[in-house]
């Protein structure tokens, strides 16, 4: 496969700089807050007493989502890595920066990801006294049928759906009336796009996806999900004209109304083929007697520098009109004149200081006594996730080019960033850690690297994981069963996914099945290792027959068949080093 070229420093370093580069370019517009580095703030944005409103997302897409930030638009971002959610310490620094004591709305794509972290950030945030609302962007026709829309991708939708909220937000509308006029922005808004040729990843150079010369992808996602099918190259009218069908179907604007248009690039589609596009969507909408009150022709959600373009429309009554009309002043996005707030209006967040891992709370086993049978001491436990971290790490580009098959090609990526960030976590313990402290550390570690998907649902199973067994010093057979049931429940209770919808879910429980088996039996350590991981690559492979149900690769339907899954590619690679771990190591007998 070819590789591809990009002026980059170095992968790991791309957000850092790309923040530090938006926002010394307009400073008079952005500034960053919090400690985590990842919330871009309006400089005279957050005020006392007006609702804050935050969007956010993975990097990839500018000028989305930090190009939305300013007066009268969001108040904050959350920036997440490429392709992938930020995580939820990222929107808590952006809601903390945000808050000016009306209450905080949170906007973001439906994407698994996003959904998880964000909902994760809007639980914390409604414990610490804040009260807030989401409201998930779904414009996507392709993505889902009218009946199932609640299941459709953000797109370029988000442009739209953002404006109406600001706007509201800066007229002083309350909470609810933010949330309920973001959510109608929502309902009024479709998009569909075509992609003529793929991105590539920073981290791994390849294109994320085969196209032919001669082909197209039709309804396409913004991480270069396919689309609905995949066809011939045709002329730009054509594919306008199917685009535009499948919109106006669903939207049905009625002859004498109105409706904001927007013509958006993916990143390497030029303004002439862009305003050609235009051209053909005003041609429609005139014979259908549908006047356009407002449009937009660029890029304003990208996705690197994929090939193609997509089209959205919001219909428009006089009170979405009105509030498209409402100033605003960002860097992607400026309508009319914004007043500016003297420097007393404008709040400075106090964003609540974070515990840094060496800071995390631990368990002392002096303080209470503990189970003490097993070979699988703390020592070894965390020599185990060690060796996952190295083995994920291995597999990054094998698991990354499953993902970029049926997905958006990032699994391997994400994943060797979260487990890098665990071993930086577990790299320096106190000689008495527990086993569950081990895993608290595990996940705040997780959680706050990846975000994506990956990050709620592996820092739940650390954490339901280690508390099973905060019973015991050491794991045994039945010890190691419990440790991987407790995680497979915690994965299966924050992602809702169940056996047969092709997720990680589908390698774990064929592995919890065979442990507990082995454990019933008064096995020991190893060989309850070694059964869970000959099930999960039992379940791994069968994945290959299924046709995804959740996640973004459900959109593909019967097209998602004959392939494995990452995630449960991934879960396999974690079982397998575990026990790889174990196998090579020679502990010493423990005192009963």
């Amino acid at each position: 496969m070819t590789k591809t070229k990009k002026l980059i420093n170095a992968p790991e370093t791309i957000i850092a700089e790309l923040i530090g580069g938006m926002t010394a370019a307009h400073s008079d517009l952005l500034r960053v807050e919090g400690q985590t580095g990842r919330a871009i703030v309006a400089v005279d944005g957050p005020r006392d007493g007006k609702v804050g409103v935050v969007v956010g997302g993975g990097s990839g897409h500018e000028p989305a989502f930090a190009g939305y930030v300013g007066r009268g638009l969001a108040d904050a971002a959350a920036i997440g890595n490429i392709f992938a959610s930020p995580s939820p310490e990222h929107i808590l620094d952006a809601a903390r920066a945000a808050d000016g004591g009306a209450g905080v709305v949170l906007l973001y794509g439906n994407y698994t990801g996003d959904v998880l972290n964000f909902t994760m950030a809007a639980e914390e945030l409604e414990a610490s006294g804040v009260p807030v609302r989401h409201v998930a962007v779904a414009d996507d026709v392709a993505s889902a049928p009218f009946d199932r829309r609640g299941e459709r991708r953000g797109i370029a939708g988000d442009f739209f759906v953002f404006k109406i909220a600001g706007a509201a937000a800066d007229q002083g509308e309350p909470l609810a009336r933010v949330e309920a006029l973001a959510c109608k922005a929502n309902d009024a808004t479709l998009s569909m796009g075509v992609a003529l040729g793929p991105c590539s990843l920073p981290q791994t150079g390849k294109p994320n996806f085969e196209i032919g010369d001669d082909e197209m992808e039709i309804g396409m996602g913004l991480h270069g999900e396919p689309g609905v099918r995949r066809q011939t190259l045709a002329s730009a009218d054509t594919v306008t004209d199917e685009l535009m069908e499948t919109i106006l179907n669903e939207l049905a604007p009625p002859e004498g109304s109105r409706v904001a248009v927007l013509v958006n690039g993916l990143g390497s589609t030029s303004y002439v083929e862009l305003y050609i596009i235009f051209n053909r969507v005003k041609q429609l909408l005139d014979a259908r007697g549908i006047a356009i009150h407002r449009s937009w022709v660029g890029e304003y959600a990208t996705s690197l520098e994929m090939a193609g373009a997509s089209i959205t429309l919001l219909k428009l009554d006089d009170e979405l009109t009105g509030l498209l009309d409402h100033p605003c002043r960002s860097v992607a996005l400026t309508v009319g004149s914004a007043e500016t707030g003297s420097t007393a209006s404008v709040r400075t967040a106090l964003a609540s200081p974070r515990k840094s891992a060496a800071q995390t709370p631990t368990e002392d086993a002096s303080q209470r006594p503990l189970r003490r049978e097993g070979a699988v001491t703390p020592a070894l436990f965390r020599h185990m996730m060690l060796r996952v971290g190295d083995e994920i790490i291995a597999e990054k580009d094998w698991l990354s080019e499953l993902d970029g098959v049926i997905g958006d090609g990032d699994h391997g990526v994400t994943m060797e960033i979260g487990w890098k960030a665990v071993q930086t976590a577990l790299a320096d313990v106190r000689e008495e850690e527990t086993i569950e402290g081990l895993c608290k550390r595990m996940a705040k570690a997780f959680l706050d690297a990846v975000g994506a998907s990956s990050g709620p649902l592996y820092a739940t199973a650390f954490l339901r994981a280690g508390a099973a067994v905060g019973d015991r010093l050491n794991l045994d057979g039945a010890g190691i069963a419990t440790w991987l049931a407790a995680a497979l429940q915690g994965i299966q209770d924050r992602g809702r996914a169940e056996p047969g919808d092709k997720t990680m879910i589908d390698a774990w429980v064929p592995a919890v099945a065979a442990a507990r088996e082995q454990a019933g039996g008064g096995a020991s350590e190893l060989s309850v290792l070694q059964a869970a991981r000959d099930g999960a690559e039992a379940g791994m492979k069968a994945t290959a027959d299924l046709e995804s149900r959740r996640g973004r690769s459900s959109k593909l339907g019967v097209r998602s068949k004959g392939h494995i899954d990452p995630g449960a590619a991934s879960s396999f690679v974690i079982l397998r080093a575990m026990t790889a771990a174990l196998e090579g190591a020679t502990p010493e007998p423990q005192p009963a």
